[in-house]
């Protein structure tokens, strides 16, 4: 494990690098006793320091909640992150993409909680008693790392590569949508890119989200109501670069678009 010390200087960088847009080496080159613990703490690093700045808290995004990308880190396991109100962006306002280092969009369904949720003993029931609606939503992930060449305590880290997300407009009530298969299409500039279900999603999203839950009670954080909770990607993700115009639909919960400038 990494000193507290080393902790805060390396989170200073990803804090650094997200301000200035000036990315950073790999931390786990840098350090290679890094564990996962070191990881989180270093994100809670950051997101203490930018809840003390007046930052807040809405929401939760799963990472690494595909098959594929767990095999791709060596990992058993998806990771979080934390969505702050100053990473929403909207629909009819275009995202400078400059703001961002290396931006990519990923295609999800959005889970808008109406209590909390357990904590360590969170299951599936739960999640679906607590959500008031599902969302069609673009999550937005950018690296503060260089080139995307990142490791599991790298993406961790790096607030598990969050940077801004989007729902559409509408919201379906759980028991009028089958969470588990809901196609999804991507098009870019009017071209499709990407194609997936909601099942690529540990095989259902409900899964990551009762997950996070449980993971994050061990951090002393608890999922809340009003909260925004991303369970991960149901397509790979899809550069974003200056003039893009993304557009996902998804099969029976609606749509949503992102305009970058």
């Amino acid at each position: 494990m990494l000193s507290d010390a080393v902790r805060n200087r390396l989170a200073q960088e990803l804090d650094d690098a997200e301000r200035d847009r000036v990315a950073i080496d790999k931390l786990v080159d840098r350090h290679p006793d890094i564990d996962v613990v070191d990881a989180y703490e270093i994100q809670l690093i950051n997101i203490r320091r930018k809840l003390a700045d007046g930052a807040r808290v809405v929401g939760h995004k799963v990472g690494l909640s595909s098959a594929a990308m767990q095999q791709m880190m060596g990992v058993d396991e998806p990771d979080y992150g934390h969505l702050l109100a100053d990473m929403e962006v909207y629909q009819d306002v275009p995202v400078e993409a400059g703001r961002y280092l290396f931006p990519r969009v990923e295609v999800e369904v959005g889970f808008v909680l109406g209590v909390d949720l357990p904590g360590a003993d969170c299951t599936e029931d739960d999640v679906l008693a607590a959500t008031v609606a599902y969302a069609p939503a673009i999550e937005l992930i950018d690296s503060r790392i260089k080139d995307w060449n990142i490791g599991l305590c790298d993406t961790i880290s790096d607030n598990a590569s969050s940077a801004g997300f989007v729902l559409g407009r509408e919201r379906i009530a759980p028991n009028d949508i089958d969470v588990k298969s809901i196609d999804a299409v991507l098009t870019r500039n009017g071209e499709v890119v990407a194609e997936g279900r909601s099942d690529a999603v540990l095989g259902n999203p409900v899964i990551a989200v009762a997950w996070l839950a449980r993971k994050v009670a061990s951090f002393g954080v608890r999922l809340k109501a009003g909260d925004i909770v991303l369970p991960g990607s149901c397509t790979r993700a899809i550069d974003a670069r200056p003039g893009d115009s993304f557009h996902a639909e998804f099969a029976g919960l609606g749509s949503v678009r992102l305009q970058f400038s």
